[in-house]
């Protein structure tokens, strides 16, 4: 275990306990910055996952999210907001986190190496679906288990790591590595390791709702407004797309139930919120393109 990058200890690491702690919070700002860095040598390898998982809620398939423990929670945290964010429906997304998702404040280590459920849990995956596989070491049981099972049902399989050459990385149909650096508390991969992963993780999801047209002009018109602030986000968008006032938006987004898109549609080039509604079944979701043909 000791060659993996995760493992390493940090060369600024020795002495830590003894250092002013204003000195020892210091360094762990510059871990951190460092590790979100990693990000940017695994752009390309992010922006060519992100596609799949466009395709698999455009063909109705689930997207997977599979890890332990802290990776599992960063896992949990980008599938957790897919709802509120861009509107993907809950049939739509699964959280298998080794030993489940943690109800209180313990969350048992020993579950990572528990692969024996995985069978039941994943006999629905489909071709049609994207796995996104998190695992700091790349070499977790529990998580390269699940892959397997995964990919001989014919689901496509993005996998997250921060060590190279290690089995998630080598089955992953799109392997991502995050080259971290050793962490200041050697091991404890909830740090450095963890940042890039919940970076990674935000930049497929987000460019996986612009590959289906949840994004315009860096606005979430897909977004489900299901509370004050939302709603007036909502409004703003809508105002913001369709230069309109702001009595003319609330008025569209009350037509259309709320929702964004064909709202901007029913405010900009006056359609019946049926109108927008097929207007933009036509595009594939796509706003920009049916604004285009609407106006």
């Amino acid at each position: 275990m000791e060659h993996r990058a995760t493992e390493q200890l940090h060369p600024n690491a020795r002495g830590l306990d003894q250092r002013p702690l204003a000195e020892s919070a210091a360094l762990l700002v510059e871990g951190q910055i460092a590790a979100a860095s990693s990000v940017r040598r695994a752009a390309t390898a992010i922006s060519r996952a992100a596609p799949s998982m466009a395709n698999s809620i455009r063909t109705g398939g689930v997207l997977h999210y599979v890890a332990a423990g802290s990776s599992g929670l960063m896992a949990a945290a980008d599938a957790q907001e897919l709802g509120g964010t861009f509107s993907i429906p809950p049939r739509n997304i699964r959280i298998h986190m080794a030993g489940g998702l943690p109800s209180g404040v313990e969350m048992p280590g020993d579950t990572e190496d528990d692969a024996a459920g995985l069978a039941g849990a994943l006999k629905d995956v489909a071709a049609r679906d994207t796995v996104i596989a998190i695992s700091a070491s790349g070499s977790t049981p529990f998580t390269v288990t699940a892959v397997r099972i995964a990919r001989a049902q014919g689901a496509t399989v993005i996998g997250i790591a921060n060590n190279a050459d290690t089995p998630l990385l080598e089955i992953a149909d799109h392997p991502i590595l995050l080259d971290t650096p050793p962490e200041l508390l050697s091991g404890s991969t909830r740090m450095g390791a963890g940042t890039a992963q919940k970076i990674a993780l935000n930049m497929l999801s987000t460019l996986m709702a612009v590959e289906l047209g949840h994004v315009h002009d860096g606005m979430m018109v897909n977004l489900r407004a299901d509370n004050i602030k939302l709603r007036a986000r909502a409004a703003g968008i809508v105002r913001r797309i369709a230069g309109v006032s702001e009595v003319a938006a609330q008025a569209a987004l009350e037509a259309t139930g709320g929702a964004v898109k064909p709202a901007i549609l029913v405010a900009a080039a006056n359609l019946s919120p049926s109108e927008a509604e097929d207007l933009l079944f036509d595009t594939q979701g796509n706003l920009r393109a049916a604004l285009a043909r609407a106006t």
